[in-house]
């Protein structure tokens, strides 16, 4: 055999060896993914067992429509669950708007430069903050400066800002995903630009968008740090009256009975029903605006 045909012997082996390799590699991937994914749903499973094993005895009919009792060792936490959905209600109402305006700034009005590029990087620092700052921040400004006093709009606002960089990071996603063409043939068909982004491009993004809703949701309703210093107290008796109240909250109540009870026996047991209710609030939140996001889904792609 001759050289040159010595050498069209060996590449042939050599090609055929590569895809093996690849389909080696790729099993190997996909096995570090599943193993990923099995270890986040053992510890999430570990976590939901737990505070279940621990909570599902305190949870009654009384122990979600009562108001506390006794120091905080009998009666309900109807006010505390009340002050969360309002707290976190408030922040959505407030955080939406103004971070969607703002990514639709940035994905369609901004010019391309650097203070787009340092309004961006400034988003993403912003989520980075400790949740404490954010508090002081509230604190500072809607409690002192307007005058709002420790009240659920001042919590709101403080939970809103804590949500702005989420709502804000996910919504640029789900506008930059919508593809080009789509804006060009709506522009061609004599539509203004305006017309075109609320038309067109924000019902096409509104389930990314709406996946920034849902995490963060999940963020401001369990928060402890901005609502201490701006929305929380210890306890206070029936519901709140107007938005200028003082609110019990999830968060801070469980904080207040695992630090500052004086029956830990009882009150540990009320603190693992209260975390309970809590994720169960996080999770119906967060399911209805998936159901909601599955179904505009559903509509834009028909």
């Amino acid at each position: 055999m001759t050289a040159a045909g010595a050498a069209g012997a060996v590449l042939p082996v050599r090609a055929l060896g590569r895809p093996k390799r690849r389909s080696l590699a790729q099993k190997l991937g996909f096995a570090v993914l599943g193993a990923c994914m099995a270890a986040n749903i053992l510890f999430l499973g570990a976590i939901l067992f737990f505070i279940a094993s621990r909570g599902l005895g305190a949870i009654s009919w009384a122990f979600l429509t009562q108001v506390p009792r006794d120091s905080m060792t009998a009666g309900g936490v109807a006010p505390a669950i009340a002050g969360t959905l309002y707290l976190t209600l408030g922040a959505v109402l407030f955080a939406l708007p103004l971070g969607v305006a703002c990514a639709v700034y940035l994905t369609e009005y901004s010019p391309k430069g650097w203070s787009s590029a340092l309004l961006r990087v400034g988003v993403n620092n912003l989520a980075g903050v400790p949740s404490v700052v954010f508090g002081l921040f509230g604190l500072t400004v809607f409690v002192k400066y307007f005058g709002f006093g420790v009240s659920i709009v001042s919590g709101s606002l403080t939970l809103g800002i804590l949500a702005l960089p989420v709502i804000i990071s996910a919504s640029q996603e789900a506008l930059t995903a919508v593809p080009q063409s789509v804006r060009e043939a709506s522009l061609a068909l004599g539509a203004t630009q305006w017309g075109t982004i609320r038309r067109v491009v924000l019902p096409a993004a509104l389930p990314g968008i709406l996946t920034g809703v849902i995490l963060s949701v999940g963020r401001v309703a369990g928060e402890t740090a901005p609502i201490l210093f701006t929305a929380a107290a210890f306890y206070v008796r029936g519901f709140p009256h107007s938005p200028m109240s003082e609110v019990m909250a999830l968060p801070y109540h469980i904080y207040a009975l695992m630090t500052e009870g004086t029956h830990p026996e009882m009150q540990t047991r009320i603190a693992y029903g209260c975390s309970l209710l809590l994720l169960a609030l996080v999770l119906s939140v967060s399911l209805i605006a998936i159901l909601i996001r599955q179904r505009q889904r559903k509509v834009y792609h028909a």
